[in-house]
């Protein structure tokens, strides 16, 4: 009989269950649990679900986020992936247990971040999808093959301009500089700092940074990536808009595929993005394929869901934040942004 199971598991057993699946992904390790806890505040639900022996067949990590606008349940917030792993019995027994839960909490919301369809009482939403591009075994032939003739010629134009590219966890400070000052231009929130300073420490060689300076040593591009298994995902990327018509994003990209094939790792991730966006055609250009992302929740009422910019009041607040000096921007943004998941 299947039974699921919560309290302390233990991360090692987490792990090794996470490590075994095929289908699981960077985020579904135990240690976000403790970054979501210590970083942002927000209580975790991490559950398994066992046969009566003990022997683990799934495990689901679920985050509660709280704020003014709703309660909401979400494997996994901030992030691109989540949702149940494990056999089919599993992973419905695992949404059953996390639905009884939103009802009894209160939640409005409960939503999955899965990369496959699951089965139990939730709905698809198919909001988000990803770009992944298989890579070629040597840097010469995705130059020559992969890339292009467009695509070079974009890549080359920052390089005329005194360009260069650099990786290393000592990028961090140069990406994070990009990445506020893109999302406060994008009108959102943005993460705080200490959230990717845990992330680095946290899961070392597996989390790459990288940015892209001009000539006179201005970061002016950037790009949080994570791997698993022999998959690069770029998490995070941000570039600055008034240097666009150099390309910067162009050299960081290529770069970062070229230091990925050198590392022998075989999909380049380019992360999520909606559906026939600017950034979704950004990505479509690189040659890789469109990987559906089939998102599930349960809500309470049908109009309940996460911030949207699709909502008017949203819309304001975005519109508004745009004009906000970088500052005030970067003391308030990391506040509000671990409230909207």
């Amino acid at each position: 009989m299947l039974r699921i199971v919560g309290g302390d598991l233990g991360p090692e057993q987490w792990d090794r269950f996470v490590e075994s699946d095929p289908h699981s992904t960077f985020c579904h390790q135990y240690r976000w649990k403790e970054i979501m806890r210590d970083v942002l505040g927000h209580e975790s639900l991490y559950v398994a679900a066992t046969d009566d022996d003990g022997t683990w067949r799934g495990v689901l990590p679920l985050v509660r986020v709280r704020n003014i606008l709703g309660h909401y349940l979400i494997s996994l917030p901030f992030l691109n992936d989540g949702g149940p792993l494990g056999d089919s019995d599993a992973q419905r027994g695992l949404v059953e247990y996390a639905v009884t839960e939103a009802e009894q909490s209160g939640a409005g919301l409960l939503e999955f971040r899965s990369r496959s369809e699951l089965p139990g009482p939730v709905s698809p939403v198919h909001r988000k999808i990803s770009v992944q591009l298989r890579l070629p075994s040597s840097a010469e032939e995705f130059w020559n093959t992969t890339l292009r003739a467009k695509l070079r010629a974009q890549i080359r134009r920052p390089v005329k301009e005194g360009m260069v590219f650099r990786c290393g966890v000592e990028e961090m400070h140069s990406f994070y500089q990009v990445f506020a000052r893109n999302m406060r231009d994008l009108g959102t929130p943005v993460l705080p700092k200490a959230f990717f300073e845990k992330v680095a420490d946290t899961f070392g060689p597996r989390v790459l940074f990288a940015a892209v300076y001009t000539k006179a040593g201005v970061p002016v591009a950037g790009a949080c990536c994570l791997l698993w298994r022999k998959e690069l995902e770029a998490m995070w990327a941000s570039s600055l808009r008034e240097f666009n018509h150099l390309s910067p994003n162009m050299l960081l990209y290529c770069r970062l595929m070229e230091h990925a094939i050198d590392q022998s790792i075989e999909i380049f991730n380019f992360g999520r993005s909606s559906p026939d966006g600017s950034t979704h055609r950004f990505k479509r250009q690189w040659g890789g394929s469109d990987v559906p992302l089939p998102w599930a929740s349960w809500s309470r009422r049908p109009s309940i869901g996460v911030p949207s910019a699709d909502r008017p009041l949203y819309r304001l607040a975005v519109n508004a934040w745009r004009y906000l000096p970088m500052g005030v921007a970067n003391r308030v943004g990391p506040v509000l942004a671990r409230l909207l998941p």
